[in-house]
């Protein structure tokens, strides 16, 4: 257990201390480190015919279908927490996260949010928009907050209870903010804030939260009670809370993946690029690729295809994820997320399903 330990840790370490990374040589370790600690996953890439010995480069390493987290325990040792999915797309078998080092998440998880959603380190109240930890203790977004609340927030208050979203208490809330010009983090899923949009027009009631505010919402389209684009959600937050967009920073996130990605325009606006497209970028220690549905090669630049994630800081289970969302690059750091592929799973995801279910 030690040498697990002490693989995870040092990258804990470099996380937090902001220690270049050489993708290349962390991905071939994780990979000998899952290899040889991961039953189910070394089966499945011998039938592949890769073996750390005969890696050619990182791109290499074979990616498992974030699906197979819903039918294999994929870890490397004896996990110190389980993290289940919201079941959104399949409520019968709810995929399953075992992570065995919960610093390494703890340290991805944060330097992430502080980079793209803290690029001022702005320290704010947070008015979280989910249920909290004790509620639902196997949700990675609950822990992924009460994090940030700890490490970055000025109080940490939960918004969401055994009845749902608290709506009276939350309007409450934001009118004691707007009275008192408080700055403060608005952050939960999106459906949440359609909630509170919804009743805010209804009653007409309108917000002008403290300068600095800033909404981080999660989760898209999901569970959504009626359909809103990004644009028509940016506008709800000036009309409804006075945050700007520059200020409506999204997390793209997963909970078979320990890193986050996040929307550019706060960290552009302090870069001085506030001109740049929107676009989902990523910390150093996370990759993504876009592959042919079908084939699973790389698509061409710019065109559409699966995203499949290579995170570093999935070390204690598996580190590279092929996802059924659609997506596309955007420039030379970025992507744009685009929603799911259709029902049935693409092709090249259940080929490789079956190739893990028989190995």
């Amino acid at each position: 257990m030690s040498s697990v330990r002490s693989l995870e840790a040092e990258l804990t370490a470099a996380i937090t201390t902001h220690d270049a990374l050489d993708f290349e040589t962390w991905a071939r370790r994780i990979f000998r480190h899952q290899f040889e600690r991961n039953a189910p996953y070394r089966a499945f890439c011998e039938r592949r015919g890769v073996r750390p010995e005969t890696l050619a480069r990182w791109d290499d390493v074979p990616a498992v279908p974030a699906a197979a987290f819903r039918r294999h325990d994929l870890a490397c040792g004896p996990p110190e927490a389980v993290f289940r999915t919201s079941g959104t797309t399949a409520p019968e078998t709810r995929g399953h996260h075992l992570v065995p080092h919960l610093a390494l998440y703890r340290a991805s998880a944060l330097a992430a949010f502080e980079r793209f959603v803290l690029p001022d380190d702005a320290r704010l109240a947070c008015l979280f928009l989910v249920p909290p930890p004790e509620l639902l203790p196997d949700s990675s977004l609950a822990r992924m907050c009460t994090w940030v609340g700890e490490a970055f927030g000025h109080g940490v208050e939960w918004f969401v209870g055994a009845g749902g979203l608290d709506l009276e208490r939350l309007l409450d809330r934001l009118a004691g903010a707007e009275r008192r010009g408080d700055a403060v983090l608005v952050g939960g899923v999106t459906s949440a804030f359609i909630q509170l949009f919804d009743i805010c027009a209804s009653r007409r009631h309108v917000f002008r939260l403290g300068p600095g505010s800033r909404v981080m919402d999660t989760g898209g389209a999901k569970g959504l009670l009626r359909p809103l684009s990004r644009a028509g959600f940016l506008r709800a937050c000036w009309t409804t809370l006075g945050v700007a967009g520059y200020a409506c920073v999204n997390e793209y996130g997963m909970t078979e993946l320990c890193s986050q990605r996040y929307e550019s325009v706060l960290r552009d606006r302090f870069d001085g690029r506030g001109l740049a497209p929107r676009r989902w970028l990523a910390p150093p220690w996370l990759r993504t690729r876009v592959l042919d549905p079908d084939t699973l090669e790389p698509t061409r630049a710019g065109d559409v295809g699966l995203l499949c994630h290579h995170d570093l800081a999935n070390a204690g289970s598996v580190a590279v994820v092929l996802t059924e969302d659609l997506g596309r690059t955007i420039g030379d750091d970025g992507i744009e997320v685009m929603g799911r592929a259709a029902m049935a799973p693409p092709r090249g995801c259940g080929l490789l399903l079956a190739e893990l279910g028989a190995a």
